[in-house]
């Protein structure tokens, strides 16, 4: 979706989804983060140290205990093969400038892998994927500055497209520009590095969502840390 299609789209459409918006954020379930501590360790052999950064999914919204959430499914899923020393820094609401001053705020710290889960605030704020691309790469400058990672993910956006909780035509048209804020990202990574973006979600995303249409489920959570926990071994 071009820029001018983009706008276009948004000249004559606005006011449609400025009203299903609002009633969206009237009516769907309003979920907390997830309960449970933010950084622990488990696992036997070697040992691998991961930072999980971002909004409320990496937060674990969705579900009631970060032992289901994406923290507390990695930390499992990568403990069969690695003692995982695990941070979880994320939270509800956060944009992509709200996760850099999170980042700001840390204490320098070094980790062996850091996953960025960030950009559902962006687009629901209308923030352009070409401003989110600029934002993932100043948040990976910084990432590399504070925690030198071996291994840095972006977490593709997810496939707005079949969250239940959005009314058509507006999950439509936040599918299409999440779609285009993944291909930005995907065409601009530099190849060789140290940066990766994962998809973790596709086709129907419908099992994957928590009770509210928005967020994922303990299913969800599951299939996204098995994402994870394969790409780190992979390149670990």
């Amino acid at each position: 979706m071009r820029t001018l299609t983009r706008y276009f789209i948004l000249l004559f459409l606005g006011p449609v989804f400025w009203l299903q918006s609002k009633r969206v954020r009237r009516e769907m379930q309003v979920l907390p983060e997830a309960h449970g501590p933010r950084l622990g360790e488990s696992g036997s052999g070697p040992v691998i140290t991961v930072l999980i950064a971002g909004d409320s999914g990496a937060a674990g919204v969705g579900v009631i205990s970060q032992d289901v959430g994406l923290c507390g499914q990695l930390a499992r899923q990568l403990g069969v093969h690695r003692t995982v020393r695990w941070q979880l820094m994320a939270v509800s609401g956060l944009d992509s400038p709200g996760l850099l001053k999170l980042f700001l705020d840390a204490p320098k710290t070094k980790f062996d892998v850091v996953i960025l889960s960030v950009g559902v605030n962006d687009a629901t704020s209308l923030r352009s994927p070409e401003q989110w691309l600029q934002w993932q790469h100043r948040l990976a400058e910084l990432v590399q500055d504070r925690f030198e990672p071996e291994l840095l993910i972006h977490s593709a956006m997810p496939p707005m497209r079949g969250f239940t909780a959005l009314p058509q035509p507006l999950r439509w048209f936040m599918g299409r520009w999440t779609t285009e804020m993944n291909q930005r990202l995907e065409q601009w990574l530099p190849a060789g590095g140290n940066r990766v973006m994962l998809t973790p979600f596709e086709g129907d995303i419908r099992p994957c969502l928590a009770s509210d249409g928005f967020h994922p489920g303990e299913h969800g959570y599951a299939v996204w840390a098995n994402a994870f926990s394969r790409t780190i071994l992979a390149n670990s």
